[in-house]
């Protein structure tokens, strides 16, 4: 390939205003390395750093992606290195006054005649896996949860072989908390609606201590705890005739072998690309990774919402900075305030933290080019493609509508898959350009490299090389293609993630905003 041959000096410039570009070139370049423009290096540039395109005045604007991602602290010479040291951090952008609705796109051609092969739910929704699912009230019982689950994947679950897999929802949530706190109920419907995930067949089993303060009526709901005691999905681990250990491990894996026989009867069948809800996660991102990898996860974003998919991005930090672009981009108004909503709630949760926008990036993100959360941003929301924002969820809200969906999360990896999968997400895509094992239990995750050296490095764990973007090698129409195809091929069961082959599943990790007693 042409990418694993580059010799010749080569940068990357989004925008024709940008004063920066970044070096393609693994490994960087030296001082005195002459590009094809003319631009000669007056000092050596790590890979994917910013150089400067022009002479930067003092106090003069740092262009990137056509925006301003901050201000020169001194003059920055034609050929200098443009990093973090030498820029001032611009000033958020407010909330008021901001467009709504100003610029939402026309919708695309629809995408007929897509499909994929998954399991179908009683309630409709659609499953990409075929897993039995026991979730957890409290965390008192998790290592007893754990204990039966790796006994049921020894002993039962080789007799029922359409079942993909068992899991335990555990957590740290459930008692010892101030359960009716404002924010409590982020947590509380987290679970709920994991517990309804479609990738779990949209029954949930329930395991209780019995003196938490998170009940099962409380988690589950009212309606359904009655059919869970009639059909004896609900173990209580407190309960009298539970004598020993031994009693309650059998009692667990007596009700999982009565779900295994109704999950094993199930097959996959022909649903259309419309019953896919894909969440889109960034992680260890790069400079490269809002010039290939989320470029490229933004097209085939575009495609599945022209299948008539959900598709959900997310990382209320990763995208505030880039507010105004996305207020516009709402289908409506309304839908932009619900998105000036959940931000602004956002705004004053971390105020009252006492945090502010420094805290992102990480400093493997610095390492990796990116000098300030304007720049992170910008290209953080290259994901989310170019279709119009058509609905705003909360964090541990179930998606109910379709199209482009901003699902409000935190940047944190872990929160962040988590929350998507209670938003009953059922496949995930991960752009990384650092470099990260990230996989979750609950639904494949299809990893996305924004380098080729990281794709070559790593070949066994990157599903996708966008770094050939950058090299020339392929375009940013061929790699989301390519993804878009691999979505549906994994979701049918016919390919599998690198991360999914290792068994790379990440605990899940709830947001829990309340205060803990």
């Amino acid at each position: 390939m042409r990418g694993n041959m580059l010799r010749e000096p080569l940068y990357v410039q989004v925008h024709p205003q940008d004063n920066v570009a970044i070096i393609v070139n693994e490994g960087g370049l030296p001082r005195g390395a002459a590009f094809a423009s003319g631009l000669v290096l007056t000092e050596a540039i790590p890979e994917a750093h910013k150089v400067a395109l022009a002479d930067i005045a003092q106090d003069a604007p740092v262009i990137r992606y056509g925006v301003e991602i901050g201000y020169a602290t001194q003059p920055i010479p034609r050929g200098a290195w443009v990093h973090e040291g030498l820029m001032s951090l611009p000033s958020p952008p407010a909330l008021d006054h901001l467009p709504l609705a100003t610029s939402s796109p026309l919708p695309m051609p629809p995408l007929e005649g897509r499909t994929f092969q998954g399991f179908l739910n009683p309630d409709g929704s659609v499953g990409t896996k075929n897993i039995l699912g026991i979730t957890t009230t409290v965390q008192c019982v998790a290592a007893t949860v754990d204990f039966a689950v790796r006994r049921i994947k020894a002993e039962l679950l080789p007799l029922y072989p359409n079942v993909d897999d068992v899991i335990a929802i555990t957590h740290s949530y459930g008692c010892g908390v101030a359960i009716d706190a404002p924010g409590a109920e982020i947590p509380i419907r987290t679970l709920r609606n994991l517990s309804l995930n479609p990738n779990l067949g949209g029954a949930p089993l329930v395991v209780s201590l019995g003196c938490e303060k998170l009940q099962p009526v409380r988690l589950i709901g009212a309606d359904a705890l009655p059919v869970l005691q009639q059909e004896n999905y609900l173990v209580r681990l407190q309960d009298d005739h539970h004598r020993s250990f031994g009693d309650m491990v059998a009692a667990i894996m007596e009700m999982a072998e009565r779900r295994l026989v109704q999950l094993n009867a199930r097959q996959r069948v022909t649903r259309p690309a419309s019953d896919l809800v894909v969440g889109l996660q960034c992680g260890g991102s790069d400079a490269f990774s809002g010039v290939t990898a989320n470029p490229a996860v933004g097209y085939a974003a575009d495609l599945l919402v022209r299948a008539g998919a959900t598709v959900m991005f997310s990382e209320v930090t990763e995208v505030r900075d880039a507010i105004a672009i996305l207020t516009a981009r709402c289908a409506t108004p309304d839908v932009a305030r619900d998105l000036l909503r959940e931000i602004s709630w956002y705004d004053d949760y971390l105020l009252r933290g006492s945090v502010d926008r420094t805290a992102n990036p990480t400093p493997g993100n610095k390492q990796g080019g990116l000098a300030n959360i304007v720049e992170k941003a910008m290209g953080s929301i290259a994901k989310s493609g170019a279709s119009a924002i058509s609905s705003v969820t909360g964090p541990g809200e179930r998606v109910t509508q379709k199209g482009l969906i901003f699902a409000a999360t935190p940047a944190s990896d872990f929160i962040c898959g988590t929350l998507q999968l209670a938003a009953s997400m059922n496949m995930h895509v991960f752009t990384t350009g650092r470099g990260t094992p990230y996989g979750l239990a609950m639904a494949p995750v299809i990893k996305v490299a924004s380098r080729s050296s990281l794709a070559q490095r790593w070949s066994d764990l990157i599903d996708v090389d966008a770094g050939r973007i950058a090299t020339g090698d392929a375009t940013i129409e061929d790699v989301g293609q390519q993804i878009f195809d691999l979505i549906l091929d994994v979701a049918s069961g016919r390919k599998q993630t690198c991360a999914d082959h290792w068994g790379l599943h990440n605990e899940f990790v709830l947001f829990n905003p309340a205060p803990v007693t």
